[in-house]
This record gives C-alpha cells, sequence and structure tokens, in this order.
C-alpha cells in the first residue's frame, strides 16, 4: 500500500496545498514496514489537482495536518483515504507512528 503526506522544508506540511513536495511510503501491510519512499514535487495547488496526481502517484492514504472539506471530498472520490490532524515532524517519524498505531493526531488545523 502507499501512502502520501505534503512535505516543506522536510518536514510533515502542515497546510497541505502549500507543500513544496509529497513523501510517498509503500508499505507491506502484512508486517507494517516501510519497503520504500519516494519523495516528489507538488504540481502546485489548484483546484483538483493534488488529488488526481497523488492518486497517479498510486496512492491509497493521504496523512496530513489539515486540508479543506473540497479536498477531503476530492480524495474520497479519487478512493484515497484521507487521514487529518497529523503533527509537523520528520516524515518517516509520522509514518511510522501512524503504522504502529501510535500517532497522536489533533483536529483538522485548516479551517476552509
Amino acid at each position: 500500500m502507499r501512502y502520501g503526506m505534503p512535505v516543506s522544508g522536510g518536514m510533515l506540511a502542515t497546510h497541505f496545498g502549500h507543500c513544496e513536495a509529497f513523501a510517498l511510503f509503500d508499505v507491506d501491510e502484512n508486517t507494517k514496514e516501510i519497503v520504500g519512499r519516494d519523495v516528489v514535487a507538488s504540481p502546485g495547488h489548484s483546484p483538483g489537482v493534488l488529488p488526481a496526481f497523488l492518486a497517479e502517484q498510486g496512492a491509497s492514504v493521504i496523512i496530513a495536518g489539515g486540508m479543506g472539506s473540497r479536498a477531503v471530498s476530492l480524495f474520497e472520490e479519487n478512493r484515497i483515504h484521507v487521514v487529518l490532524g497529523a503533527p509537523e515532524g520528520d516524515p518517516e517519524d509520522v509514518m511510522k507512528a501512524y503504522l504502529a498505531g501510535t500517532l497522536a493526531t489533533v483536529e483538522n488545523v485548516c479551517d476552509h
């Protein structure tokens, strides 16, 4: 399974649409281990672009600090599950915490 998260300055970006890149993690769902990692540049922020782009990258789950309700709907239309409220941090640490079931999330940090 492939997971994605927005990244800026090497850290999970709290504002999804304004990130520099996306960290993509390939995970063995049986062992819950990361088996691959890629970073791809963001194609830019325009309505509907990022959900389609990440679907093309093979993402099944997006982990983010926050995003607007329209973006969440567009991801769901692309059959991508959205996890919101992730803290800013090293993307690999965030991914490992999510896989271990210990990722402490807060309310969606986006207000639009």
